[in-house]
């Protein structure tokens, strides 16, 4: 008997067949970019040494709850400590049974930010599926694309490590597939998370003026972010009260970071920096020199080549070019999807 439904067949079972084969769907995608995350990520997790990480140290504080110390670039970024930190509590009780001896540890901590890192950045990854789907691709072809980007070496530490970028880079994720698909759903999101993600989200605010028009005009998009920053501020109030540091340094910390283009520009011009440029995709950047690159490059069109300059500003300001270029992947996504979607329909007409 054939199980699968053909066209009469499956307009006969109307809506409710294709919304439930959708979330399936959607679901088996999520599902793979767990996958691809979760065995790498937990290896880091558990061999990292952190003891020569001031990022990963100062995440575990705010996660404690502990701001004073805290470098003011890190503390107001709550959002995923504060949800590590939830989970920790019932993590702490299994491990008084499995491993006692750390229960009193920081790793019951460390534990809660793999698992939350490892689900924040594969809801990351279904987006960048979902945008590759709107440019035409075949399903095979995007999920094979969120998957081979996934696999990078960012992707293992930003989800193994106690850190925040999982969330900065969903938002990316929100704001481009918002701009493609025109979801309003994704663009609030998108505007509401950013702040507290990473102070950075202004850089892509103008980004999002321009290119999510469709998600939302001006007026309807200047409303969330008055609401976003109200948010952003109240909470920065609170941590600065507890803190007890002057609101005046936050903006003195922000210009500093001008200081790090001149750094960041001798680095990119370099031998080092450009090992570190192809680090950030690995071989899969290779994938993209099998068709021309107008191919891919001409569908992603000004809205590719703006984000690339936003991604670029975070690179030069923050000293950390890989990891920073990895907020290209929504984009990236999209191309190596296209070629692969090229070379599928390719090797078919052969057969």
């Amino acid at each position: 008997m054939n199980r699968h439904a053909g066209p009469m067949e499956t307009s006969a079972l109307g809506w409710p067949y294709l919304l439930r084969r959708h979330w399936q769907r959607l679901l088996l995608v999520y599902g793979l970019a767990v996958g691809v995350l979760a065995g790498p990520a937990y290896t880091m997790y558990v061999h990292y040494d952190f003891s020569h990480s001031p990022d990963t140290r100062s995440y575990l504080s705010v996660a404690r709850g502990e701001f004073r110390g805290v470098s003011i670039t890190r503390r107001y970024r709550v959002l995923v400590p504060a949800v590590a930190a939830a989970m920790a509590w019932p993590l702490e009780r299994v491990y008084a049974r499995v491993w006692p001896q750390r229960a009193a540890s920081e790793w019951p901590l460390r534990l809660a930010f793999y698992v939350v890192n490892t689900l924040v950045l594969a809801a990351a990854g279904l987006f960048w599926y979902r945008s590759s789907r709107c440019y035409g691709v075949t399903r095979e072809s995007a999920a094979l694309a969120a998957a081979l980007v996934l696999s990078s070496r960012w992707a293992v530490y930003t989800a193994g490590l106690p850190m925040v970028d999982s969330l900065y880079l969903l938002v990316f994720a929100l704001g481009f597939y918002a701009a493609v698909s025109h979801s309003r759903a994704a663009l609030v999101a998108c505007i509401l998370l950013g702040p507290l993600a990473k102070e950075s989200f202004v850089f892509l605010v103008p980004w999002l003026l321009v290119f999510g028009r469709g998600a939302g005009r001006w007026p309807v998009q200047l409303a969330w972010l008055a609401v976003a920053g109200a948010l952003t501020l109240a909470v920065r109030h609170w941590i600065d009260a507890g803190a007890g540091t002057p609101a005046s340094a936050s903006v003195h910390n922000a210009l500093s970071h001008f200081e790090n283009v001149a750094y960041s520009l001798g680095r990119l011009f370099s031998v080092k920096g450009v090992g570190e440029m192809f680090s950030v995709f690995g071989f899969a950047t290779l994938a993209l020199l099998l068709v021309p690159a107008r191919e891919w490059a001409r569908p992603l069109g000004w809205a590719g080549a703006m984000l690339g300059a936003v991604v670029a500003v975070h690179m030069m300001l923050s000293g950390e070019l890989a990891r920073m270029a990895y907020l290209m992947a929504p984009a990236f996504t999209v191309a190596l999807a296209l070629v692969l979607t090229r070379v599928q329909r390719a090797a078919q007409t052969r057969l």
